[in-house]
């Protein structure tokens, strides 16, 4: 897999410029971690107006810090520049463009919950709800040793809160929340009730309460 990363830079100069006459652009950037970083190097030389018959030369050293999301492998990853744009904003402010490549990229395996697994969780809960206060002790154990098999996505609550039943749905790539409320015939002022819905990426847990 291979990803790009834009960085962008409005670079000022203590003099003006007139015209690049050369440049160049190298990198220091590795792997750190789950971390890119380094230096992006550009130098080379300009004229500082039109009557110049020499060129002075320059070289900035751009840190360069970009943290790549846990989901990603990147024991393989190679780190190069793909593309390079470079555009005299003003009389002192060089503007660059830089592409950066992330090559060998590895997805790490999302767990998955097995449906029959979160239906085995939707029967407990029912039970708890049809049962009464006499053998709610009873439930409760029987409910532990279940859910042990499923991560512990619900938690019990005592006194006399009423018990609801749910679904819980893992987010795919591409998902977003407007497809997740058309699947489940749900509206967002619910699933807020539930989750938070701020943010969603892959492998987050929805929880989706029956209507």
């Amino acid at each position: 897999m291979k990803k790009l990363v834009p960085f962008k830079k409005d670079i000022k100069f203590k003099t003006n410029i007139y015209e690049i006459t050369s440049i160049s652009l190298e990198h220091t950037l590795k792997r750190k971690d789950n971390t890119i970083t380094g230096e992006l190097i550009i130098s080379g030389d300009y004229k500082i107006n039109s009557s110049s018959t020499n060129t002075d030369n320059f070289k900035f050293n751009l840190p360069f810090d970009i943290q790549v999301g846990d989901n990603y492998l990147l024991d393989e990853v190679v780190v190069d520049i793909d593309d390079f744009y470079y555009e005299v904003q003003n009389e002192n402010t060089l503007k660059v463009v830089i592409s950066i490549s992330l090559d060998k990229l590895k997805e790490k395996e999302l767990p998955v919950i097995e449906e029959k697994e979160i239906e085995r969780s939707n029967e407990i809960i029912e039970k708890i709800e049809e049962m009464d206060d006499k053998n709610m002790e009873n439930i409760k154990e029987e409910r532990c040793i279940e859910e042990e098999d499923i991560g512990s996505l619900f938690e019990i609550k005592e006194k006399d809160e009423k018990f609801s039943t749910y679904k819980v749905y893992i987010v795919r790539e591409g998902d977003t929340i407007e497809s997740i409320m058309s699947k489940y015939s749900v509206n967002r002022e619910l699933l807020d009730n539930y989750n938070d819905l701020s943010e969603i990426k892959i492998g987050d847990k929805i929880i989706i309460p029956s209507v």
